[in-house]
């Protein structure tokens, strides 16, 4: 895959180059675990977010997460958990607590592996894209932090520089990735045949498939049984996988104990 990315001496190779970009997924393909998360759980232990809302939070996304459905209604219920968290709150603050808690939670859980993967695109000349459900505040904190090219990320919707806790849009997933790595390959005029993509989970088909070169990367069982099938590279940064196959029980124990961690600080903070 690699033969588009290193140009020849007679610059054969150099528009391929130049055409070619990366796009990454961030949760679990770039980031160990689920970046808004840490984010809301930031947002908690500033007493911004309660212990019950980040509960029931917590839930939401696992519960979508790990069915790997595209059922209406668990579309529905993640897209109306997504940001409500954020309502009332001004753009300006959170974007600086974003940058707070990028650095306090988020920044040690970089797979180096991942880091890797983006220097070679970058080393190489190429653009690298993140394309995430993530909200796109949080989404360019992480791009600029690691000095990517651009982000794509869930986008919501504000009045007067405050968040309504409604969306612009859907949520960043599934076919929309696809829909909007496309849009922005005619934008910056690249050749998604020149490109590459990397993802961990089965709902970003749609946009592995849009380019030339798909990697999975941690991949859930299914996308690790399409991407043999397929002969795409596999990258497993996880140690011990098999202790770490993810369950819905996991995954749900681990949320509610971030919460109850936060809960605990709380209650800490006011007996002292």
């Amino acid at each position: 895959m690699w033969a588009h990315i290193r140009p020849d001496e007679n610059g054969g190779d150099a528009a391929i180059v130049r055409r070619g970009g990366a796009f990454f997924d961030v949760d679990n393909t770039l980031m160990r675990g689920a970046s808004i998360y840490y984010f809301a759980r930031g947002l908690a232990a500033r007493d911004l977010f309660t212990t019950r809302d980040l509960l029931r939070f917590a839930w939401g996304q696992a519960v979508f997460r790990l069915s790997g459905s595209e059922r209406p209604e668990h579309i529905h219920a993640a897209r109306e958990a997504a940001l409500a968290f954020v309502a009332g709150h001004a753009v300006d603050d959170l974007v600086s607590l974003c940058e707070e808690i990028y650095d306090e939670t988020m920044s040690d859980r970089i797979w180096e592996g991942a880091r890797h993967l983006v220097r070679r695109h970058l080393d190489a000349g190429q653009s690298v894209w993140l394309v995430t459900a993530t909200p796109v505040e949080l989404a360019e904190i992480i791009k600029r932090k690691l000095g990517l090219t651009g982000a794509l990320g869930t986008v919501a919707e504000t009045v007067d520089g405050v968040y309504t806790g409604r969306l612009v849009g859907d949520l960043l997933h599934g076919p929309a990735k696809a829909e909007a790595v496309r849009t922005l390959a005619r934008r910056e005029g690249l050749d998604l045949s020149a490109c590459a993509a990397y993802s961990d989970s089965c709902n970003d088909l749609p946009m592995l498939s849009l380019v030339g070169h798909p990697n999975a990367v941690n991949p859930d069982d299914a996308l690790r049984e399409h991407a043999e099938a397929q002969g795409w590279p596999v990258h497993e940064f996880r140690r011990h996988r098999a202790k770490l196959r993810v369950g819905m029980s996991a995954a749900v124990a681990g949320a509610i104990g971030g919460a109850v961690a936060v809960g605990v600080m709380r209650r800490r903070r006011g007996t002292q």
